[in-house]
């Protein structure tokens, strides 16, 4: 920042592995969005390697990352993201369109992830007409629809009740534990925390805790 060095991460040395649901936890700056960042392919580090699937990510191009991002990760974020004049089933038709997937195979795709996350009547509703709860259900529609092998989740029941976010949490552990995906996601919420197998605390960018 200016000529203000900020180290969002120090020292950071974790192992994740296939199949493990890890939830982040710390205080807003502790750099946990950094950290799930990373992972992604969205950022890249200054200083260190970061490894997925025995490829030192660290070091590739955007278009090299951009290829990850859609073949491996499936992101859910707390605000969404989706885009608002398309409907349920457009919105998680769309990435399925750009792995070029036709359109027909990608509606196919689309159909049977609302249904299977609970939205079969509701898909053909623009994200305005749809509750939050059902809006971050299109969303986790959305980030398995390149059948990812991870899901980075950052805060998906902030912005729910907590109904819905008991929701969220269930389809997390059944993507987890039936579907045998790698969950990460960065909560507050000491019930989803609860739910990983792993929890790992981090306090002014260090790790201060796992358990």
């Amino acid at each position: 920042m200016g000529e203000v060095e900020v180290q969002a991460l120090r020292e950071i040395n974790i192992v994740i592995l296939k199949g493990d649901f890890v939830a982040i936890m710390g205080s807003s700056g502790s750099g946990k969005s950094t950290m799930i960042n990373l992972v992604g392919c969205l950022d890249l580090p200054t200083r260190g390697t970061i490894y997925l699937d025995n490829k030192d990510i660290s070091k590739l191009n955007e278009s090299e990352l951009a290829q990850i991002r859609g073949r491996k990760i499936g992101f859910i974020f707390q605000q969404f993201n989706l885009i608002q004049n398309l409907t349920a089933l457009g919105n998680v038709t769309l990435p399925l369109e750009f792995q070029e997937y036709s359109p027909e195979e990608a509606r196919q795709i689309a159909m049977r992830l609302l249904t299977a996350v609970g939205l079969g009547e509701r898909m053909y509703h623009l994200p305005m007409q749809l509750s939050g709860g059902q809006q971050q259900r299109v969303a986790i529609a959305r980030a398995l629809s390149n059948n990812p092998d991870v899901i980075l989740a950052d805060e998906p029941t902030g912005n729910l009740d907590s109904k819905a976010g008991s929701d969220v949490i269930n389809l997390l552990e059944d993507l987890w534990k039936k579907n045998g995906k790698t969950v990460i996601v960065v909560t507050h919420d000491a019930q989803l925390a609860q739910r990983a197998r792993r929890m790992i605390q981090l306090k002014d960018g260090q790790i201060v805790g796992k358990a």
